[in-house]
């Protein structure tokens, strides 16, 4: 780990200053990424700037309008408010689902949504080719390992995949992202692994996070989100499924939300699938799946990984028979 400084802001101005003044200074709120990131070397900021002491940004709060969420609220404070577990249960439970209790008591939702790939061979101890490390070095899990890689969304400069649980969620919930400069809708955050993979995202220097948005619907009350990972905690997913319904007098879906995670390189949103099921009866798994073939017909397999796609249609048709109870 290379030596810094350290400076806490007491306000949002004295922040984006600190920002601004030092090209290499960057933001530290829980810490439970970038400091992974300084110890294993993919990033050496010369000034940390602690905003945990911020006023303002950690709020949670649930209106007639939607849910309202600071960008230091605390993971497993969201996860256990009341009005989130019931008004909004696919994000209770990707959190939930996410890391360990004692990281989810100090990573900030903000945080959380910038998060970089686990990609083994962005995460090396040794020098690999990475076009997310080292731009220009290639993509060494085009010909090696990509059992975990994408099925979505890939380039030829990457296949690494997004790990957040609670994106998923929320991009499912149509959330936006609240800027120092503006507000994006949560999937227009990520940029595309054609588009200069070593930069996950939109933000500039010195752009903080300082909230999100979520609308209150029908589909976001009836939500659920399932992972499927490889042991039972502290994993990221190899599938992940968010998925909010709204039902007819019938109990048929008349709207449906669905975003799948660990697919592609930021959350993955499936339109197709979402106006094929309209119509469909949320327990009837045949009926579902048949609606949702066209959707992963567009997946493009690598060698080892094309078990995603059975993976994700199942993981997609329990989701949904959750969200239709």
């Amino acid at each position: 780990m290379q030596p810094f400084v350290y400076t806490r802001a007491t306000d949002l101005g004295a922040a984006l200053a600190a920002l601004r003044d030092q090209p290499g200074a960057a933001p530290i709120a829980g810490g439970t990424e970038l400091v992974n990131w300084m110890k294993e070397g993919i990033a050496s900021p010369a000034v940390l700037v602690d905003i945990n002491a911020l006023p303002g940004l950690d709020g949670i709060e649930a209106t007639a309008d939607g849910l309202h969420l600071g960008a230091l609220a605390r993971m497993s404070d969201v996860a256990a408010h009341p009005d989130v577990q019931q008004q909004y249960p696919a994000i209770a439970e990707a959190l939930l689902a996410s890391a360990s209790t004692q990281l989810r008591n100090m990573a900030s939702m903000g945080g959380n949504l910038l998060q970089r790939t686990r990609c083994p061979y962005f995460r090396a101890e040794v020098d690999l080719p990475c076009n997310k490390r080292r731009p220009g070095s290639g993509c060494a899990a085009l010909g090696g390992q990509d059992r975990g890689m994408a099925i979505f969304g890939w380039s030829e400069q990457c296949v690494a995949t997004y790990p957040s649980d609670v994106a998923v969620a929320l991009a499912a919930l149509e959330a936006t992202v609240h800027t120092t400069q503006r507000t994006i809708p949560l999937l227009e955050l990520y940029r595309s692994p054609a588009d200069g993979p070593e930069r996950d995202h939109v933000l500039e220097h010195g752009e903080l996070i300082v909230g999100i948005s979520v609308p209150a619907s029908p589909s976001a009350r009836h939500s659920r989100y399932l992972k499927v990972r490889e042991r039972a905690s502290y994993e990221f997913a190899l599938v992940s499924a968010a998925v909010g319904l709204e039902l007819d007098e019938r109990q048929r879906i008349r709207t449906a939300r669905l975003a799948l995670g660990g697919v592609a390189h930021r959350p993955w949103r499936l339109p197709l699938a979402e106006q094929a099921l309209v119509g469909a009866s949320p327990q009837d798994a045949r009926e579902v799946r048949e609606r949702l073939d066209a959707a992963f017909a567009e997946a493009r397999p690598r060698q080892h990984n094309g078990f995603k796609i059975e993976l994700g249609l199942r993981t997609v048709v329990r989701t949904i028979q959750m969200a239709g109870t």
